[in-house]
């Protein structure tokens, strides 16, 4: 028998407004909230609303039909801002008892890497908010983009998380198969669930590509596809961006038609059923552990951190920003310390890739700069203003005056 596993990321960034570097000192209006309103309200508008409504649908006429979501904090947020309607879309599909809300971090950040201390907090604030907005209690956990390997599958398991969820590439698993529950290397009780990547991006990414050989892709086929599956594993992991419905693949293409039909196709073979996360991780043994050295994540064709991390000035960017976290929370001040949050989204650091080969197309999709690098200026010129708030905060002064500040993080910052 296999269970089928939807999981959907939903998730936008607070964008920054063209900031001259002649602002610097001046203006502390970082964030573009016209842009930020546009966006959301484009994306609910094509996808969040249509497609949570082709959700709740399917969710009344399939009792068996289950799905998951991860929303960030920051998406979260606005929508209180801006978009309540979609957020109470969302609410009504928890309400059906058979959607799983994941853990993540609040801000969509890579605070993993750079700082596990707001790593905690941010995956804290997230928990509280969820539970405030949903009623809802996350067990399993997905770090931003799926970036794992060993170290964060152990260190989720020590947060008392029963479950993560990570890419199922195949240079990791080797002759291993992505459709079985599994154990991080090293953990005692988390389980690993790995997405199934051929067909995720069928659907994700491929649907409306005229030039796949597998073009068009209709419900039949995809069922044969994940039938072949019964005998051979015990559960089929569809991760994906939730902007695949209306967004990534416009409605024109035929995407929610497709999905409205999927749950009753797949039911139609008695081996298959739905299962959240949850019910994979309490229902499955884990077959063996996976040993996964390098960091890896769901992003481009290479599967690692390159779309965030792969140049000098994404590098420069990440650390410069992450270096004062000591400064800022020193000051205890709740719009400098969600200023500074808003600027670990990992959205900033990807707007920064040169990458234009392959998914490079992807890259400029997204981003509302020019080119990689107008976002690493105003991003610069932002952070810039944000060190001297920083610096000159009377927190920060006593202890430069007492000896007591950290020069070396927030001094060689500002160089």
């Amino acid at each position: 028998m296999v269970s089928i596993c939807f999981y959907f990321q939903v998730h936008q960034p607070f964008r920054m407004r063209k900031y001259s570097v002649f602002e610097i000192g001046k203006k502390t209006d970082y964030f573009d909230d016209a842009k930020n309103i546009e966006v959301l309200r484009k994306v609910a508008r094509k996808c969040y609303l249509p497609t949570n409504n082709l959700m709740l649908e399917l969710l009344g006429r399939y009792p068996q039909f289950k799905i998951s979501y991860s929303l960030s904090g920051v998406f979260i947020e606005q929508c209180e801002k801006y978009a309540p309607e979609v957020l109470d879309s969302f609410k009504a599909l928890v309400k059906t008892g058979r959607v799983e809300i994941l853990s993540e971090t609040y801000h969509h950040s890579l605070a993993y890497l750079f700082s596990k201390d707001e790593f905690r907090e941010q995956v804290e604030l997230h928990r509280k908010k969820v539970e405030e907005v949903f009623n809802y209690d996350p067990k399993v956990f997905r770090n931003t983009e799926l970036i794992y390997n060993n170290e964060i599958g152990n260190f989720v398991e020590s947060m008392g998380f029963k479950g993560i969820i990570a890419e199922g590439w195949d240079p990791v698993l080797g002759w291993k198969s992505a459709n079985f529950v599994y154990r991080p290397k090293g953990a005692k009780s988390i389980k690993l669930l790995m997405k199934n990547y051929r067909l995720s991006d069928d659907i994700a990414f491929r649907f409306s590509n005229r030039g796949w050989e597998e073009w068009p892709l209709t419900v039949e086929k995809f069922c044969q596809w994940v039938n072949a599956y019964n005998g051979n594993g015990e559960c089929i992991n569809l991760f994906m961006d939730y902007e695949t419905f209306g967004e990534h693949q416009w409605e024109d293409t035929g995407i929610f038609e497709f999905m409205r039909h999927l749950p009753g196709e797949l039911l139609k073979h008695h081996d298959n059923s739905f299962k959240t996360p949850s019910e994979l991780v309490d229902s499955c043994e884990a077959k063996d552990e996976v040993d996964c050295h390098n960091m890896i994540s769901w992003a481009d064709v290479e599967r690692d951190l390159s779309a965030w991390l792969g140049n000098r000035i994404q590098q420069c960017s990440a650390s410069r920003v992450y270096a004062i976290e000591k400064d800022v929370k020193a000051t205890k001040d709740p719009e400098i310390i969600g200023n500074w949050r808003k600027l670990l989204t990992s959205d900033h650091l990807y707007y920064m890739c040169t990458k234009w080969f392959n998914d490079g197309d992807v890259h400029k999709y997204f981003s509302p700069y020019d080119s990689p690098y107008d976002s690493f200026i105003n991003f610069t010129n932002i952070v810039n203003d944000l060190m001297i708030r920083v610096k000159d905060h009377p927190v920060n002064k006593a202890k430069a005056v007492e000896g007591e500040a950290d020069n070396g993080a927030l001094g060689k910052a500002l160089q």
